[in-house]
């Protein structure tokens, strides 16, 4: 079975290859893409019951990037998912007195964004061989923290790319900034603007969407792609890690293949959940999806109410990852919830551009039960980080805090006695400072590299190696822009 892709927006005779898709990253129209059908998956547990990632990993692509070969598939897993992974298992569980973490933390920037973006360079070199493109293909990427370290890290000095990364300057954590600006590779461009990280994804997705600009491009033989994960190469490999939570979960004996088990999944851009969405609706048993935020807490008025608004105030937190008023992949919740309806889901979207607000009908809003949403507070992630320290002795970051917090909130409001697992989006080295004022009461005097030494010691805990290798870090990237400059940027960086 062919699954093609089409965009939110759009119709579905436009529809794409696998491959054609993730090399336009975002469609024409505006609109992010998305299966025609899903496929059918046997999720067969007898087998994934010992199966190693990198097989979870291919069972799921080989069903959704039907026009890969096995070997195209085989070759980008095996290269992805190497010894760049500090763990054979490459996303760990650890259990808790509640039901277990799962650590996406253990690729090269220790944040789960490796665990896509590890593998998004190897699936677009070879969908550009696959249809003949004879561009360079340019990544250009809004990041909250995460993604822009993670997608450079997988595209420095790959041949035929090049990646310009924009960061709000200001919104992230000092590792994070630390580990963009010391990027290497000829072909890396950050940026960082004076703005938030909503200024910088809609100057993004305007700049997608410029017609002429994209001509000029095209004329120096340049074609823009995304590593956002509104590139549904990105989306499809997340799925696997939900599929290979579960299998081993029943290698452990934690549950009986059938049982639902809940995720709660720290969210901002609404990506990682809906790749959990997904494998739900391919057969995955999973409960409830617990959608947790933090004080931006725009979801979990969307999921109460039905209305999604952004006009309300911006707040920087402990968690900027999730630092964000407009989530772009629930677009693609919207489209599927409205019955497939372009036009439906293209309305929703220019009201949210032009007025900041949508309100979805009944009929939508009774299909979001697979969904509890709510959110914690600044104090109640702090207070959360101390708890799990105390109770479990196991260190968590903000974010983790955060869906952890609010898994509790779930269970406590609803009885609900099946495990959760908590999605673990973050080494707690990523943000020290926030981590150590939960666990001492008191934040290091620098933040940095010098918190991180004391997280260590506090701890008990050397620090991982790439903390160890922003030691001596020059810094190579020291732009800095106003949001509505951010194209003459791109053209001064490619030279058009």
């Amino acid at each position: 079975m062919e699954i093609l892709y089409r965009s939110t927006r759009g119709p579905e005779e436009k529809a794409l290859t696998a491959s054609q898709a993730i090399l336009q990253g975002l469609a024409p129209d505006g609109g992010l893409f998305v299966p025609v059908d899903l496929p059918q998956v046997e999720l067969n547990f007898a087998k994934l019951i010992n199966a190693p990632y990198q097989e979870v990993a291919y069972q799921i692509l080989h069903a959704f990037l039907t026009d890969f070969t096995e070997q195209e598939l085989r070759d980008c897993i095996n290269k992805a998912y190497d010894k760049k992974f500090t763990t054979p298992a490459i996303a760990p569980l650890k259990k808790s007195e509640d039901g277990y973490f799962l650590e996406l933390f253990h690729g090269p920037t220790l944040a789960f964004k490796d665990m896509a973006l590890s593998i998004l360079p190897y699936l677009m070199t070879t969908a550009a061989k696959k249809n003949h493109l004879d561009k360079e293909i340019v990544i250009l990427t809004a990041t909250s923290g995460d993604t822009g370290k993670a997608a450079m890290a997988g595209f420095a000095d790959v041949p035929g790319t090049s990646i310009i990364v924009f960061y709000p300057k200001d919104g992230v954590s000092s590792i994070q900034k630390q580990q963009m600006v010391t990027q290497t590779g000829a072909n890396t461009h950050v940026v960082g603007i004076d703005g938030n990280f909503d200024q910088a994804q809609t100057n993004v997705k305007k700049i997608f969407n410029d017609t002429l600009f994209r001509k000029q491009l095209a004329a120096k033989d340049f074609q823009f792609s995304s590593a956002n994960s509104i590139n549904i190469g990105r989306l499809v490999p997340q799925i696997a890690y939900y599929v290979y939570a579960y299998a081993q979960l029943l290698k452990k004996g934690a549950i009986k293949n059938g049982d639902k088990v809940n995720f709660s999944v720290p969210t901002g851009n609404f990506g990682n959940i809906l790749a959990a969405y997904y494998a739900k609706a391919i057969g995955l048993p999973i409960g409830k999806l617990i959608c947790a935020s933090n004080k931006n807490n725009v979801l979990t008025d969307f999921f109460n109410s039905g209305v999604y608004d952004k006009n309300r105030p911006f707040y920087v937190t402990t968690s900027p990852s999730m630092d964000i008023l407009v989530s772009s992949n629930l677009e693609r919740l919207i489209f599927q919830l409205s019955g497939k309806n372009d036009q439906q889901t293209r309305i929703f979207m220019q009201l949210l551009n032009e007025t900041g607000n949508y309100q979805v009908n009944d009929n939508m809003r009774r299909s979001l039960d697979d969904f509890y949403a709510d959110y914690a507070s600044e104090l109640e992630t702090t207070n959360e980080i101390n708890r799990v320290f105390r109770e479990n002795q196991y260190t968590i970051d903000p974010h983790t805090a955060v869906a952890s917090a609010v898994a509790r909130k779930y269970h406590e409001a609803t009885g609900d006695k099946a495990l959760t697992v908590v999605v673990s989006t973050a080494s707690p080295f990523k943000f020290p400072n926030p981590v150590l004022q939960a666990l001492s009461g008191k934040a290091a005097p620098v933040d940095g590299i010098p918190a991180d030494e004391t997280l260590a010691s506090f701890i008990n805990l050397p620090l991982p190696k790439p903390i160890e290798q922003l030691r001596n870090a020059p810094v190579l990237h020291k732009q800095i822009v106003e949001p509505n400059a951010m194209q003459e940027a791109i053209a001064e960086i490619l030279g058009v």
